[in-house]
């Protein structure tokens, strides 16, 4: 059986200067990958690239919006002028603001909600196809969530989106199988990490969550990275269009 090797493999993971996103890109590389990550903040670059030097590895950092389509096209121009080519997208940039009733939510907050969730997942996967069909073939991994499927107050407009993502990482798979593209996502549940402070942060409102979820607990980004570098694998070519859950049993 093919081990999850990816020796050679270039990836792209957005937002992977933190939180999620760095585990991902740093397991990568563990793994043998070409990393390339990017982010809004050259100082959470830095840090990143930093933290790269300091395990032995080496990592291509960009800064880039990737709901803005001439930061994505500059992105990838120097992506392609480095490597020629993309192996790997992991579509993880996400953003969310509390919002107290969607209706009363401000247009604005819509559109930065929507323009990086779901917008950036199009403008990269977009570029991302591009580059891939050159090369034969690749996957793309989108990070979705349960509040795709699980609406929740507060968290509307952040839902929506990940609703959206999902249905495009169904839609991409359908329309990219003849290209030997597989799109798939992880939708996890919550997860550790400085995205998701305000939430965990506070015992009472952990404790509420928590009893959601039948393992007792939120996810690790350890739970979510082995998913994702399962997808990324050759372990999943003949997997497409589909959604892994990693939730700890809340959804069941």
């Amino acid at each position: 059986m093919t081990e999850l090797d990816f020796s050679g493999k270039v990836v792209l993971v957005t937002g992977g200067s933190r939180g999620l996103g760095k585990a991902i890109a740093i397991a990568m590389a563990k793994k043998g990958a070409k990393v390339i990550i990017c982010g809004r903040k050259q100082e959470n670059l830095d840090t990143a690239v930093e933290d790269f030097d300091k395990m032995g590895m080496e990592v291509m950092a960009s800064t880039a919006n990737v709901g803005k389509s001439d930061q994505v096209a500059g992105l990838f121009q120097a992506i392609e002028q480095r490597f020629s080519n993309l192996d790997i997208l992991v579509n993880n940039a996400g953003m969310n603001i509390l919002t107290p009733l969607v209706t009363q939510a401000d247009e604005g907050l819509w559109d930065k909600v929507i323009q990086t969730n779901l917008k950036g997942t199009f403008l990269t996967s977009s570029q991302a196809v591009r580059l891939m069909k050159k090369g034969g073939g690749g996957k793309i991994v989108n990070i979705s969530s349960i509040a795709a499927r699980k609406a929740s107050m507060g968290m509307g407009i952040y839902c929506v989106a990940k609703a959206g993502v999902e249905m495009l990482t169904r839609v991409l798979a359908v329309e990219h199988a003849k290209d030997h593209i597989n799109v798939n996502a992880v939708a996890p549940c919550m997860v550790e990490t400085e995205f998701s402070r305000p939430f965990w942060g506070n015992d009472d409102v952990l404790k509420e969550i928590t009893k959601t979820i039948p393992m007792g607990r939120i996810a690790g980004t350890d739970d979510v990275v082995g998913a994702v570098l399962f997808l990324a694998s050759d372990l999943a070519d003949f997997i497409t269009g589909e959604i892994i859950t990693v939730d700890g049993g809340s959804m069941a």
